[in-house]
């Protein structure tokens, strides 16, 4: 195994429980600031869908001491960048700009975790809850294919477990939010004990630690947070399910979902190999058969989902040429599918994927971005942010007998959704399940 680099950082937890990362890095004059709250939409409960997206917009709505918009204009002004995220199991806010302006980023993060209720109010929460519907139109509702996550969760996750429901949320639950249920989500899960903050770039290592220390250690943490126990969950889904969705699609796409190990596991380090395997650009296995060689397919990928409430989910799909139809494009991508059952890698393909993998890895580690999110993310879902110089390593160390176990765990008729989106043509066996 070739020599990996190491990020070199150290860990501070703040007596009210905030856990601080330094990484000092002088290759250039910026820092990046990163914070994971470990809050996403697996924290929400029924009826109240959406709350964790909603609250990444609130948060730049104004605090105590900045004015709606000003978190951007603030960061923008001082030659920055930043903007924030929300998924199934965290919500992450992040800045990069320049060394010198790293107490600007701290103390406007450490502002609205500290007071941003001082500026959410009934208007605030109208206007907000209108752009998550506008982006709820605009990405799933009023897109084609857009439905597919929202569906392939749905069907991948029994209605009883955190990711049947996806971090968009409903257009009821977000009608349906008050005042007071935006209020009550924030106490609970926004307090410096539910929350990572990395900073990485040029900074003296002790002086950033001090800034975090100053600007965050004031404000009080919440006793009573009690994260989700991770949910018990089969391993397979149990049924193949299928729907044909009429939709107003250019051509038929067949998407695919299959349930499969949670993030951190040995087994998703395999699966994630072996997506490169199957669709890692032009050399891979479904890249070939389908467009290449079979020209039946317009596009077509395969894809994990790092999760880690018990499963995760493993995904793709194939779009249908005109001249060709979705039972022999699905048929061919089930076959690529079973040949990782039934046959051995070879050591050429192997090798490849690794080397696709270590080429995406390096480049994420020779930012400041990326490094301070990777800590942030290992940290807060694994409490071992070490794992930023480890999981390469993982990944490379995957043999093709791991990737064949797997293959035949996940990749199982009693383990597969199907949705076949068609150009608004009347479905036919829409909701069929077959028994395992």
């Amino acid at each position: 195994m070739p020599d990996l680099p190491t990020i070199t950082f150290s860990q501070r937890t703040l007596p009210n429980g905030l856990r601080v990362i330094v990484a000092p890095d002088d290759l250039a004059p910026v820092v990046a600031v990163n914070l994971w709250y470990v809050v996403g939409s697996r924290h929400e409960t029924a009826g109240r869908t959406g709350f964790a997206h909603l609250f990444e917009h609130f948060m730049f709505q104004g605090s105590r001491h900045v004015t709606k918009a000003e978190h951007f204009s603030l960061i923008q002004s001082a030659g920055g960048v930043n903007n924030a995220t929300t998924y199934f199991d965290r919500t992450n806010y992040f800045e990069t700009l320049p060394s010198h302006q790293l107490d600007l980023a701290l103390w406007l993060e450490a502002d609205r975790m500290a007071t941003l209720l001082d500026a959410l109010d009934q208007e605030n929460l109208d206007n907000q809850r209108e752009v998550v519907k506008n982006e709820k139109r605009q990405s799933y509702d009023n897109r084609p294919y857009g439905s597919f996550y929202e569906k392939l969760m749905a069907a991948v996750f029994p209605p009883e477990h955190p990711y049947h429901h996806t971090p968009i949320g409903s257009m009821e639950d977000l009608d349906a939010a008050t005042v007071d249920d935006v209020v009550t989500f924030f106490k609970t899960w926004y307090a410096p004990n539910n929350c990572v903050v990395s900073i990485v770039g040029d900074v003296d290592e002790e002086a950033a630690h001090a800034a975090a220390a100053r600007y965050f250690g004031p404000i009080a943490a919440n006793p009573n947070i009690v994260q989700p126990v991770p949910d018990k969950i089969a391993p397979q889904i149990g049924v193949e399910m299928r729907e044909v969705v009429p939709d107003a699609v250019p051509l038929t796409r067949v998407h695919f979902g299959f349930r499969c190990p949670p993030f951190g596991s040995a087994e998703f380090d395999a699966l994630e190999v072996a997506s490169q395997i199957l669709a890692g650009g032009r050399g891979s296995r479904l890249y070939r058969s389908l467009v290449r060689e079979g020209k039946m397919a317009q596009d077509v990928t395969a894809f994990g989902l790092p999760l880690v409430d018990g499963a995760s989910f493993f995904g793709g799909w194939v779009t249908v040429r005109p001249d060709s139809d979705e039972e022999t494009c699905e048929a061919a991508f089930l076959a690529e599918l079973q040949k990782l059952i039934d046959e051995p890698v070879t050591d050429d393909e192997l090798a490849r994927a690794r080397a696709l993998i270590e080429a995406a890895e390096l480049g994420a580690l020779s930012r400041v971005e990326e490094v301070a999110d990777r800590l942030s993310m290992y940290a807060a879902m694994f409490n071992r942010p070490e794992l930023v110089n480890e999981q390469l390593g993982r990944y490379l160390a995957v043999t093709g007998p791991q990737i064949q176990a797997v293959a035949g765990q996940v990749f199982r008729a009693d383990n597969r959704v199907v949705l076949t989106y068609v150009p608004n043509e009347a479905a036919a066996g829409e909701g069929e399940e077959s028994a395992a």
